[in-house]
């Protein structure tokens, strides 16, 4: 390839180059690219950081931070409401602002739900962020005759005058 030859492909590419139009995607990741790339040594944004900063970031860009709230509340269910309470109910999960707490009996569940303004005023103290607005206790399951296989219409088992 001559020196002329040469001069007119690159005088042709500069032509070409100068008539492509960039998408809008590609424009927005051009103007992004050089508004963040700086090259003073000392510039801003440049400095190092700790470990607990860049984690707290990622876990909010992420979206986590609900769940490790709820996982904190979880973990700091004995703090809250002693280790008598906590050694007999357990927290199963939080939906839409209430906590849903089991008991190990029905008595202490009672005893429970005339405690739960206190109880809801010290989660709201020790977890914020948490956003627990309401408290559920609920003893534990007992069995039901009203369905299953061998279930039968009427009183069923219960019914031994007949």
């Amino acid at each position: 390839m001559t020196h002329d030859e040469s001069s007119a492909a690159g005088e042709l590419f500069d032509r070409l180059r100068s008539r492509m139009t960039l998408s809008a995607d590609a424009r927005k990741r051009r103007t992004r690219r050089s508004a963040e790339a700086t090259s003073e040594p000392f510039g801003g944004g440049r400095d190092p950081r700790g470990l607990g900063a860049i984690v707290g970031e990622l876990t909010s860009d992420l979206g986590w931070t609900s769940f490790l709230t709820e996982s904190d509340l979880m973990s700091g269910w004995p703090e809250v409401v002693g280790p008598d309470v906590a050694a007999r109910t357990t927290p199963q999960g939080l939906t839409d602002g209430t906590l849903l707490v089991l008991c190990e009996s029905t008595a202490w569940a009672t005893q429970l739900r005339l405690l739960s303004p206190e109880i809801l005023t010290r989660l709201v103290a020790a977890f914020p962020d948490a956003r627990v607005t309401a408290l559920s206790f609920r003893g534990p399951d007992q069995p039901s005759w009203k369905r299953g296989l061998r279930s039968v219409p009427g009183r069923g088992p219960r019914d031994t005058f007949g």
